[in-house]
């Protein structure tokens, strides 16, 4: 019964935790990076004091949504890198699922990229944010993930594991240096900037065989 009662008690708190994420969202969605923790509050009908409560301050907000979006992002990469169809198409999907989440979503893209510091949050809020400190294991999860999917599909030979993480983040920093200039300027479609990045990188991916082993990349 105790059991019983404990994990209703978390099945509780993990829902509220999931309606004030969706809350912070929706702010998110309308403010951008000038999102406050005192907004959050207000768009949950709650105090501030009990958002602290639930994230601890405006960092672990953050962290909570970038989990969140790259969760449903990495889920979305795979995808496209397990569809059926030749190497080039499967490199390009996976460049246009990045690029149009971001497009999808700028306002949230810019949050967790490029927030605001907000002068009239506390010290034990926003000031002192460091979007660095925070983006930062975002990219660096995003590179392992794209790493280890290399590694699975295609043959690198002896230092495989080293190129792939190597090509794994140069390819999401690539994709986040070039997607954050092109969400700024939008200096052509998004379907010319995927064939433009795909051509850079083809130069290594076409002449590397596929795993003997693996489903192919």
């Amino acid at each position: 019964m105790e059991t019983t009662h404990r994990q209703d008690r978390l099945s509780t708190a993990e829902r509220r935790r999931r309606e004030l994420l969706e809350a912070a969202e929706r702010v998110v969605l309308r403010d951008g990076p000038g999102a406050s923790m005192n907004a959050i509050a207000a768009e949950a009908g709650i105090t501030k004091p009990i958002l602290y409560r639930h994230f601890g301050d405006k960092g672990g907000l953050y962290r909570a949504l970038a989990v969140r979006h790259t969760d449903a992002l990495v889920d979305s990469l795979r995808a496209a890198l397990d569809a059926p169809s030749d190497r080039r198409e499967r490199v390009e999907a996976a460049l246009d699922t990045y690029l149009a989440a971001i497009e999808a979503r700028p306002q949230v893209y810019r949050f967790l990229m490029h927030p605001a510091e907000d002068p009239a949050e506390d010290p034990a809020g926003d000031r002192g944010f460091d979007v660095g400190q925070h983006s930062a294991p975002l990219l660096r999860r995003l590179g392992e993930e794209l790493a280890t999917v290399i590694a699975e599909r295609i043959e690198l030979g002896p230092e495989g594991e080293e190129r792939a993480r190597v090509w794994g983040h140069g390819i999401v920093g690539m994709m986040h240096a070039a997607g954050d200039w092109w969400l700024r300027e939008r200096p052509c479609p998004r379907e010319r900037l995927v064939e433009h990045l795909t051509d850079l990188l083809w130069g290594g991916l076409v002449t590397a065989e596929d795993r003997a082993d693996g489903p192919g990349l």
